[in-house]
């Protein structure tokens, strides 16, 4: 018998019968190992196969066994026993069904709901509305300005993807009509109309 370097012997591996099929570990039945078992429950256990068998963990023959036995079974209890002696096995009850916490636990609480992002609103925008408010009781004074900044408005909103809209556009609106009632009343003064 071969010796390590440290003077022990080699541990012996225990011969392993490659040619004897796999048989099903025996499981505890609960009232869920005998539910029907879906067609994605069945996938998951064959991933589960698939990945012990990359793994190393299982031999072809016993993967094909498996594999085979994973697409005839009907109910959880019969896809539990295929992968029962797996590190990953199936999931332990059907998909959305309530994981059970210890007592010791408490009651499992809710997750948090998450913030939706706060989009700011354009600051140009909003000078737009005040210029474009502000041409009224000024008699049009402040109308350029209101058009002036509610362009600016949208195309910051345009690139930035900020709030606005609607503000920048009430702004123009305001100041175009005051920038136009200022043209209607030079253009009445200059034909005479006004004398």
């Amino acid at each position: 018998m071969a010796e390590q370097p440290w003077g022990q012997p080699y541990p012996v591996r225990p011969q392993q019968a490659y040619g004897q099929p796999w048989q099903p570990a025996p499981t505890a039945q609960s009232a869920q190992s005998a539910m029907r078992a879906s067609n994605t429950d069945r996938d998951r256990t064959v991933d589960v196969l698939k990945a012990a068998y990359a793994e190393g963990r299982l031999s072809r023959d016993e993967y094909g066994q498996r594999f085979d036995a994973a697409y005839k079974a009907q109910t959880y209890g019969q896809l539990a026993q295929l992968v029962a002696d797996l590190p990953a096995g199936p999931m332990p009850g059907p998909f959305g069904a309530a994981a059970v916490l210890p007592a010791a636990y408490g009651p499992v609480p809710m997750p948090l709901p998450m913030p939706m992002p706060v989009r700011r609103v354009n600051g140009m925008a909003i000078t737009s509305l005040a210029l474009g408010v502000l041409s009224l009781p000024t008699l049009g004074a402040a109308g350029l300005g209101a058009v002036a900044t509610g362009h600016v408005a949208k195309a910051q909103i345009r690139a930035r993807g900020d709030e606005g809209t609607g503000l920048a556009t009430i702004g123009l609106v305001l100041g175009w009509l005051s920038v136009g009632g200022w043209v209607l009343l030079f253009l009445l003064a200059a034909f005479g109309v006004l004398d």
